[in-house]
């Protein structure tokens, strides 16, 4: 198949301004661009297709520019709760270049802030200009807009789509930028850009537009979030281990969709993964698969293997080859609780929560029900040593199943 018919067959094109960009993305050249408002210091799994997208371009030859919103954030997209929170010029700045380094882990591009055209330009030229071509009434009808015309919208970011479009004008003027990529909640702004672009350069001007579609779970929530929030591709804000997790933990019905999306598998892989998930799914290979691609693109092979060290040994309840940082890591969010060396189970076990009572203790311990770094500990006498501690300072308490307590002892 061809590599557009590839991209459809994965789920990834939702729409296209002209049918003429198919045969350049399958035989030619071109150069793209997608953006990104720096209104944060890391991306997220929501984010991710769309750069995933940016790669395989990449691969097939084509150039990317990757457009950080040092002017867009400065106002802020129409959101439909309501007025964005107006950042610093310094918080841009420093968001912008976190997000760069995390593009450039992904795939080659040039950089370009649109502040660096835009603050140039006086209110009376970006009026004459530019606000000329514009129609009051179909910018009123974008559905960004329309969302808030109840609530109110201010100028600045009615005004939003005009400062996206021109930048669209400016990469296609400058560097021979033909197509601009990106959900497909931003049809509207590239169709404006698209426009702008004819009227400034004349109705035979080629340019295109191209948009991947936004992802919902198979139950029609929105992807990439989790009970606790977004899942970053930053490791500070997400931690390799659970970013593995997230991958791991997706459902049947969604994880064959999402492995022709996120990861470069070929059909054939992809399909033998589709057989595995139909006859042996309590093997998860195909979540495995998932999860194993997306961690080593995002964080590298040394992340990717501590992520399912600390996986099998929370399965196994071997914890002994964790380190300190492993530890905290795979009980990440769990409260720690701080005892002295020599502490009994009883009162560890009420300290930390796991009991109520040192009756109820008791009779957790009496019953099997507790183990301590893997291991059930029956015994009313047992205490907590430093001889038995994992990542030099971490205790693991178990109860019953799936009920985890951290302890660490204190250093003497």
């Amino acid at each position: 198949m061809t590599f557009f018919e590839e991209l459809q067959w994965r789920g990834l094109i939702h729409s296209i301004t002209d049918e003429a960009l198919i045969d350049i993305l399958n035989n030619g050249h071109i150069t793209f661009y997608l953006g990104a408002d720096p209104t944060g210091d890391s991306l997220h799994v929501g984010h991710l297709l769309v750069y995933l997208f940016s790669k395989r371009l990449e691969l097939h030859g084509h150039t990317p520019i990757f457009l950080i919103g040092g002017a867009t954030s400065s106002i802020g997209d129409p959101k439909p709760g309501g007025e964005r929170t107006l950042l610093s010029r310094e918080e841009i700045e420093y968001n912008g270049q976190k997000l760069y380094e995390q593009v450039l882990r992904m795939f080659n591009c040039e950089m370009v802030n649109n502040y660096d055209w835009t603050h140039k330009i006086d209110v009376l030229s970006f009026l004459r200009n530019y606000g000329k071509y514009f129609n009051v009434n179909y910018m009123i009808n974008k559905e960004t807009v329309k969302a808030r015309l109840d609530s109110g919208i201010s100028y600045a970011e009615f005004s939003y789509q005009i400062l996206q479009a021109l930048d669209f004008e400016y990469l296609y003027r400058t560097k021979n930028c033909q197509l601009q990529i990106g959900g497909q909640d931003q049809w509207g702004n590239i169709t404006g850009g698209l426009e702008l672009i004819r009227k400034m350069n004349g109705a035979d001007a080629k340019a295109y537009g191209l948009t991947v579609p936004l992802l919902t779970k198979s139950d029609g929530q929105k992807f990439g979030k989790t009970e606790s929030g977004a899942v970053w591709l930053d490791p500070k804000k997400t931690t390799p281990y659970a970013f593995y997790q997230f991958w791991y933990n997706t459902p049947d019905e969604d994880v064959i969709s999402r492995l022709k999306q996120f990861t470069f598998l070929s059909k054939e892989e992809i399909e033998a993964l589709e057989e595995s998930l139909k006859t042996e799914p309590h093997l998860r290979k195909a979540q495995k698969a998932l999860a194993a691609e997306v961690t080593r693109f995002i964080h590298g092979e040394e992340a990717l293997l501590q992520a399912v060290r600390i996986s099998e040994a929370l399965f196994s309840g071997e914890y002994q080859g964790l380190s300190h940082q492993e530890i905290q890591m795979a009980f990440e969010g769990l409260p720690v609780t701080s005892v002295e060396p020599g502490t009994g189970l009883i009162d560890a076990l009420v300290l930390a929560k796991a009991a109520v009572s040192k009756r109820e203790a008791r009779t957790f311990i009496t019953n099997g029900a507790i183990s301590v770094n893997g291991k059930v500990v029956d015994f009313l006498e047992a205490t907590l040593e430093k001889d038995n501690t994992v990542g030099d300072t971490f205790v693991v308490i178990r109860r019953g199943k799936k009920n985890y307590y951290l302890v660490e002892l204190s250093q003497k």
